[in-house]
């Protein structure tokens, strides 16, 4: 069931990150994506790009910098060194390019610093993924959906694997929607579930 099936059956979830929130009584989750090259987690998942400037608030990036920095050590990441994302070109270039860089992204950065939260930024959307690809950030904070699962869909599309933070639960999954266009017809390729089972079976056995 993805978001554009509950949309139409008119449910109020927007698909099962949010679903599972609700049934688990979680007050904030956040959507990763997890695999070797790259670990990104999203602020805002599934709403239209015009949106996006309008939630990114000082309270939505605290909360997301502060389940990030939380939840990697079960990972595997001790001590996380987070990166954000700009929202706008080139993080804003001073204000010539839109002001929430400077106005929203870097005083909660600032914040997070002062609360022991390694991370810095925010940096060009441009140039982050690619330094965090080559081991400088263990994850990077992307502000909107195609900003931070464009660079991980291009370097490991079928091994990455979404998780969901902020759960009570062990909640993995594929990194593709459910096509049902194939759905029946023997082609699809199950590598994404077999990385999501495994790393599943890898946080339970951590976890005990």
């Amino acid at each position: 069931m993805d978001q554009n099936i509950m949309a139409t059956r008119g449910l109020p979830w927007k698909g099962h990150t949010d679903l599972l929130a609700h049934l688990t009584g979680s007050p904030r989750v956040a959507m990763m994506f997890w695999s070797d090259p790259l670990k990104v987690v999203l602020a805002t998942v599934h709403v239209p790009l015009a949106e996006v400037p309008r939630m990114i608030t000082a309270d939505l990036l605290h909360g997301i910098i502060d389940l990030t920095a939380g939840a990697l050590p079960r990972f595997g990441v001790s001590v996380p060194r987070l990166a954000l994302a700009g929202l706008n070109p080139h993080a804003g270039e001073a204000g010539l390019l839109g002001d929430e860089d400077d106005r929203v992204l870097k005083p909660a950065v600032e914040a997070a610093k002062r609360r022991g939260v390694d991370i810095s930024g925010p940096y060009p959307g441009d140039t982050v993924f690619v330094r965090a690809s080559r081991g400088e950030f263990d994850a990077v904070i992307a502000c909107y959906h195609d900003q931070g699962l464009i660079p991980v869909k291009l370097l490991a599309f079928g091994e990455s694997v979404n998780v969901t933070l902020g759960l009570p639960i062990i909640r993995t999954s594929v990194d593709h929607g459910t096509a049902f266009d194939i759905a029946g017809k023997g082609v699809a390729d199950p590598s994404s579930m077999i990385a999501a089972t495994l790393l599943a079976a890898r946080l339970a056995v951590a976890g005990r």
